[in-house]
């Protein structure tokens, strides 16, 4: 058993532990393996232990990992989105958790090859207390999620947030609450959104009781980064 394997199992029992506890199913949680600064290598057990969906922050570090991996692989980018990288991440990858703009969607809606499927997309909420964290104002989410919902080759997913760092447990679960929220105001107004991509290794229990369907997993799965 490699070492990834064994970590996935400990995360695995965390998440059915807190699913229990939410009286969810833990079959309708996904963990995303947030790969970047891991070697190919270890993306490779990553594959082998069972998982699928990994999630890149860097494009040029995902550009050099995508091909090293079974084309069956699901690539996630969950980093900002300069406009000038647009095209090779509506090219290469499947899912964008970090959309904050009409013009970064109209990019990557313009920019998706008509061979590929239709790119999956989430929202990136700002969290409340910021106002210069990437990110879209609650307020502001509506009108973004109609110009998505309309756009040529993307599908509307839901939502992802980041707390602010330093903020501790309890502004995390709130943050996740807000999240959930706004989420369900999307729902009732008719978007057929279905993912809330909320969780990463110190809180994914306060993220699944408040709903989240994709957990982003790095360190508790790959152990510490080369930040080399």
């Amino acid at each position: 058993m490699t070492q990834i394997t064994e970590q996935l199992a400990r995360l695995q029992w965390r998440v059915n532990s807190a699913a229990r506890s939410a009286d969810r199913d833990p079959d309708s949680i996904r963990i995303l393996a947030v790969s970047k600064k891991q070697p190919i290598a270890a993306l490779r057990e990553a594959w082998t232990a069972g998982l699928r969906h990994f999630g890149e922050n860097y494009l040029q570090e995902a550009l050099d990992k995508i091909p090293a991996l079974d084309r069956d692989a699901v690539w996630h980018f969950i980093g900002p989105i300069q406009s000038n990288k647009t095209r090779p991440i509506a090219a290469h990858f499947d899912w964008v958790h970090t959309v904050t703009s009409r013009r970064i969607a109209g990019r990557l809606s313009a920019q998706r090859p008509a061979e590929r499927d239709d790119l999956q997309v989430c929202i990136q909420l700002r969290p409340e207390a910021a106002t210069e964290r990437n990110g879209v104002a609650e307020d502001d989410v509506p009108a973004l999620a109609t110009e998505i919902a309309e756009a040529p080759k993307l599908r509307l997913r839901g939502l992802m947030i980041v707390p602010l760092p330093g903020g501790g447990p309890v502004n995390a679960r709130r943050e996740f609450a807000r999240t959930r929220r706004v989420f369900e105001k999307l729902r009732r107004a008719g978007f057929a959104v279905d993912t809330l991509s909320m969780g990463m290794s110190g809180d994914l229990e306060a993220a699944i009781m408040e709903g989240s369907t994709c957990i982003r997993i790095g360190t508790d799965l790959f152990g510490t980064r080369d930040h080399g």
